[in-house]
């Protein structure tokens, strides 16, 4: 299989090496252990720079006309004209296409795709309409197109196969009669991984300071406000804690506003953004407890890294959360500071809740490794008609 898959990442180079922005690029390339050529496509940015994954020298690489964001529509319009030209040519060298979505450009390279008569299958890793009515809720032009986009793309899965991340956006798309549907983790953890978790169970104590970590970008969907209000309840509770938070986004400086207003600069560490390979799963491992805290989701990967690294887990109920977590984590409503604590001071006061909650997580996270899930998928992508 000669396999294009399109997101709307972006990618960059140094003049050396090539690299992509998100994780995501570590699930991607993990699938080529099993087609004859994969190639990337996706948006890149003309500036030399380096960024947090660098691609493995046989991924290919097709960039798309760079622009910021989907809130610059001129400058999407004027991508789009290019990335049909180039598109076109790469798929005279290939035989299947992910095209994930629904972005304007997704919809664009599906319908070039069907055109062509290449094997086309859609991708959808979280709910657009909602996802945009979080982040932009007061454009409401954005609104609208996003409402467009996503029935362009419920109808394009009535006749070509999808895969979607996590159980909520599988029911939707069963239920809005899509053709075929496989439901997948985005897992970025390996099966080594997993071996090295053991360790790290056996070594944490719970009778000194405990550390929390939360991961995820500091944007409105992901809540991270909520943060400060948890720890500040924490912290007049029995124990000691500290918070590691892991990521960057644009509430950033009012999260640390926050953290100032409440007395917590000294017991919270605002850390960036943190890649897998960079030290994160060495915090997972290292840490007590795991906190998310998100207003909306599919199902996050981050869940996955907590469950295989045997962290304890508070998540908020959300999306495709409480179907996809089941037993591995204590489930809170969203916005709901004195729930997250109390779930938090469970996990620190009872052994036998830790240990259920680790087990079950270990167990959710081996029928997903980065391995497992990388072999189903491609074997659906193959299969596909």
């Amino acid at each position: 299989m000669r396999l294009a898959v399109y997101t709307d990442y972006e990618y960059c180079s140094d003049g050396v090496r090539r690299y992509g922005q998100r994780a995501f690029v570590v699930f991607l390339e993990a699938l080529r252990e099993h087609v004859d050529r994969l190639v990337l496509v996706g948006r890149f940015d003309p500036k030399p720079g380096r960024s947090h994954y660098p691609l493995h020298e046989q991924t290919e690489l097709v960039g798309l006309p760079h622009y910021e964001s989907l809130g610059h529509p001129w400058s999407v319009a004027r991508s789009l004209l290019v990335s049909v030209a180039r598109f076109w040519r790469l798929l005279d060298e290939v035989d299947t296409v992910w095209v994930l979505g629904p972005y304007p450009h997704s919809v664009l390279l599906a319908l070039l795709t069907a055109l062509r008569r290449r094997r086309l299958v859609l991708g959808v890793r979280q709910d657009m309409p909602l996802y945009v009515r979080s982040r932009r809720p007061d454009r409401r032009w954005m609104h609208w197109s996003a409402d467009v986009l996503e029935g362009i793309w419920r109808l394009l899965a009535r006749r070509y196969a999808v895969v979607v991340v996590g159980p909520e956006l599988e029911r939707k798309y069963r239920d809005g009669h899509a053709r075929s549907v496989l439901a997948t983790t985005v897992s970025l953890v390996s099966e080594r991984d997993l071996d090295a978790a053991a360790a790290a169970v056996a070594a944490r104590d719970y009778g000194g300071e405990l550390t929390l970590l939360t991961v995820g970008r500091l944007d409105a969907e992901k809540n991270p406000l909520l943060l400060a209000d948890i720890m500040a309840r924490l912290l007049q509770g029995p124990r000691s804690w500290r918070l590691l938070v892991c990521g960057d986004g644009p509430l950033r400086a009012r999260l640390q506003e926050r953290l100032g207003e409440l007395g917590l600069l000294g017991r919270v560490e605002l850390l960036g953004y943190v890649p897998i390979d960079g030290g994160l799963l060495d915090l997972y491992r290292t840490s007590h407890a795991f906190l998310h805290v998100s207003w909306t989701e599919g199902f996050p990967q981050v869940l996955v890294e907590a469950f295989a690294s045997g962290l304890p887990t508070v998540a908020t109920a959300v999306g495709g959360v409480p179907a996809a977590a089941g037993g591995a984590a204590l489930l809170v409503g969203p916005d709901d500071a004195p729930a997250a604590v109390a779930a938090l001071e469970r996990i620190a006061a009872e052994p036998r809740l830790r240990t259920e909650l680790i087990d079950a997580g270990l167990e959710r996270a081996r029928g997903g490794t980065l391995e497992v899930a990388s072999a189903r998928l491609a074997e659906y992508l193959a299969a596909a008609r």
